[in-house]
């Protein structure tokens, strides 16, 4: 069953799994010190969901779950969370040491830089996710005694609806500039919401502001690729269904619509950021069933006009 304009989810379901997902990936890449998140893997044991728990802990190896050179698996999530993770921890703290004090995590899902990166004195980390994510994170944080390296405040919103008016009542301060992350977000919005999100963004942007964002396209011309990929999950007891969970139709490139909007963009294709992170690139000659449509994704940061 595909999403719906007003479904609802927490972390072990729909849309809000795949947070269990990449939190896996990152559990993943912490074991092989690839980085360093420490609350990765406690969080996927306490969401629960076992197949991902069995893989963030090094239970499953990549032969049992994942189709020999297929261009998506959970090895291939993995390295490219590793490669996500160190992309989006560096413009974070570019943006801390240019001075920004204010942070946006949107759609955080299992995110833990509130907890675990070295934010300057007073900064402030928002969180915004549905009430149901939020509410567990923080609950299951406080049960692994951990502290906040940053004032660390949830926003509970769903990011179709008005979010702006939820970071407004939790203290945001759009005078100040501030850091926002996209991590694995615009597909699944519908477009028109994508749109709303970006010109949210650029309206709550002041001045010196800066963005990262992950874009991701959808590739109906794989879905049979993707039904087998999955089909092995379920085999090894993946029990949530997490197929069509994005948005189709036609949607605004995110940098082009970013330039037309005041920002400077520079984009960084997802080969070129796996490679420079040591991991092997998306093929990008042979059908287009085996090279999309990951080969044409990308990361971007942007800079609200005026940062020097």
């Amino acid at each position: 069953m595909g999403r719906t304009a007003n479904d609802t989810w927490d972390v072990a379901s729909s849309v809000g799994a795949t947070a269990a997902m990449v939190a896996a990936g990152r559990a993943r890449a912490t074991r092989a010190a690839l980085i360093d998140d420490p609350f990765a893997e406690p969080l996927v044991r306490a969401v629960g969901i076992d197949f991902f728990t069995r893989w963030a802990s090094g239970e499953l190896d990549p032969t049992d779950v994942d189709i020999p050179d297929s261009p998506w698996g959970m090895q291939r999530m993995t390295d490219q969370q590793a490669a996500r993770t160190r992309y989006i921890d560096t413009f974070f703290r570019a943006a801390d040491g240019a001075g920004i004090r204010q942070v946006v995590l949107l759609a955080s899902g299992l995110d833990a830089r509130g907890y675990r990166l070295p934010w300057s004195a007073g900064t402030t980390v928002f969180e915004i996710d549905v009430p149901q994510v939020l509410e567990f994170k923080a609950a299951a944080m406080a049960a692994l005694g951990a502290v906040p390296t940053a004032d660390v405040r949830g926003v509970p919103a769903d990011l179709r609806h008005d979010w702006p008016s939820a970071l407004r009542r939790a203290g945001f301060d759009e005078r100040r500039p501030t850091a926002w992350a996209a991590e694995g977000l615009f597909g699944y919005l519908p477009p028109q919401s994508q749109d709303r999100l970006l010109d949210d963004i650029t309206a709550l942007s002041a001045q010196h502001s800066r963005l990262t964002a992950e874009v991701f396209f959808s590739a109906p011309a794989n879905r049979d690729l993707f039904d087998a990929i999955y089909a092995r999950w379920y085999q090894h007891g993946l029990d949530v269904n997490i197929e069509q969970l994005g948005f189709p139709g036609d949607r605004n490139d995110v940098a082009t619509y970013l330039e037309g909007h005041g920002w400077r963009v520079a984009r960084t294709a997802i080969n070129q950021l796996l490679t420079d992170n040591g991991f092997a690139p998306h093929a990008v000659d042979g059908p287009v069933t085996e090279q999309a449509p990951f080969a044409q994704n990308y990361y971007c940061t942007a800079a609200k006009e005026g940062l020097r």
